[in-house]
């Protein structure tokens, strides 16, 4: 960071009349984390850094080898508009590095970083979009619930009420953070939400996904609403899918973009589709990543559970949009907003430059609604299933040399701890479906 980038962004944090900065970062399950600090230490932060316990943070280190510092990505900078008083509070998202200087292999947004630079060596930057849908649920007695505060229904323009008056004010407040809203509306089930913002490259939404989550949820709190994010809070329903665009420039222009090509679609883009569609089961384990996402991937609520490719049906997990030109993309519909967006991002990158490297060529698109199809019609269509569990999901990880060698050795290893442990409390868990099933027939 050269000496006059932080005397410029010193000066900039005087004028806006910051007090107090919070250096944020995410840890391995995609949770922000932050350490707030007063604004005498902002010189500090800037050129050496804030260090902090790191075997703290979960999927991180060990405490023999715990001490790790944070450094500000200047370009993250942005006011946090809630803050109420007669000052304002200011937040950089940060890279973590190791005592020895060296960035720390087990930062997420690190595994993204090497995932680009790895495209950007073929010329390519990567592009995301995501599409991220919530719920918001009542407070009760300051404890979240699942009781409904609205009962509208997909892009329903119903009187106002609490709920639509959070919407806006999460919208208004991501846009005095510099996001660029692109659309808004009710989804489909009762006190469900979706906002899109604009795409950027992949490292850049990766930050905003995180961002976008905490300012929901802050904004959400002190109207006495919980923001929730998980995929499938009530059963019968439709859950929460965080559906990713994605797309690949290369020289400024759209390299998913071949007008001459059958249905418009270049051979990179193809090949791109043919690496996410062998590695779309490892990828399942960091685009759904709790015991709860596994119950949205089933049929029937318009989230994908086979591996299918289409120019425009809803059913299959990569779908192609309509528009051409630059705004060629391709959509993968499996990801959840639980996800870490930047081990995502990774994965998915790193499956569609194998794809196109290896010129990987995607079976044949399906057009038709795939959940009507039989069991014995999906075999004859070569249509595979994505996993039932997280349990199958990280073996499917564990057994993709691609994807473990993208995340590298220390974030397969804090994985497994994470999904191990989630899945013994799981299954040795005497679930209500349990009791009310057996306990008074047995």
């Amino acid at each position: 960071m050269s000496g006059g980038a932080t005397s410029a962004m010193l000066e900039r944090i005087e004028q806006d009349n910051v007090r107090f900065l919070r250096l944020q970062f995410t840890d391995l399950l995609g949770m922000p984390k932050n350490v707030a600090i007063p604004v005498k230490q902002a010189e500090k932060a800037l050129t050496g850094g804030i260090g902090f316990d790191g075997s703290s943070i979960q999927g991180f280190v060990r405490i023999e080898e715990s001490d790790m510092t944070l450094k500000p990505d200047l370009s993250t900078y942005t006011l946090l508009p809630w803050h109420s008083g007669d000052y304002t509070e200011a937040r950089f998202v940060c890279d973590v590095y190791k005592a020895s200087g060296r960035p720390f292999e087990g930062d997420p947004r690190y595994v993204l970083r090497m995932a680009l630079a790895d495209a950007a060596r073929d010329g390519y930057i990567f592009n995301t979009g995501p599409e991220l849908e919530f719920f918001l649920f009542r407070m009760v007695e300051g404890r979240p619930t699942t009781q409904f505060q609205d009962v509208g229904g997909y892009f329903d323009l119903a009187p106002t009420d609490l709920a639509e008056d959070v919407r806006r004010e999460i919208i208004l407040a991501l846009t005095e953070m510099g996001f660029e809203i692109e659309a808004s509306h009710h989804e489909v089930a009762e006190s469900q939400h979706e906002i899109d913002f604009k795409y950027s490259d992949a490292l850049h939404t990766a930050d905003s996904v995180i961002t976008f989550k905490f300012a929901a949820k802050t904004i959400a709190l002190m109207r006495g609403l919980h923001a929730s994010f998980m995929a499938k809070p009530i059963h019968g329903i439709c859950g929460s899918g965080m559906h990713t665009n994605c797309s690949l420039a290369k020289d400024g222009v759209n390299a998913f973009y071949d007008p001459d090509a059958p249905r418009e679609l270049s051979e990179t883009c193809m090949y791109f589709i043919g690496g996410l569609l062998r590695h779309a089961k490892a990828i399942t384990r960091v685009a759904n990543p709790t015991i709860n996402s596994y119950k949205r991937l089933v049929p029937g609520f318009e989230a994908p559970c086979y591996v299918s490719w289409s120019a425009g049906n809803r059913s299959a997990l990569v779908r192609v949009p309509t528009p051409r030109g630059n705004s060629t993309r391709v959509e993968l519909r499996s990801p959840d907003p639980t996800c870490n967006p930047y081990l995502t991002f990774a994965a998915m990158l790193a499956a569609g430059m194998e794809g196109i490297r290896e010129k990987i060529e995607p079976p044949d698109g399906i057009d038709t609604n795939i959940y009507h199809m039989t069991a014995d019609g999906r075999r004859r269509a070569g249509i595979e299933t994505l996993p039932a569990d997280l349990h199958d999901a990280h073996h499917a990880l564990l057994a993709d040399d691609l994807i473990c060698r993208t995340f590298g050795p220390h974030v397969v290893e804090a994985l497994t701890s994470v999904a191990e442990a989630e899945w013994d409390a799981y299954r040795t868990m005497v679930h209500p479906w349990e009791l009310e099933r057996y306990l008074a027939t047995y």
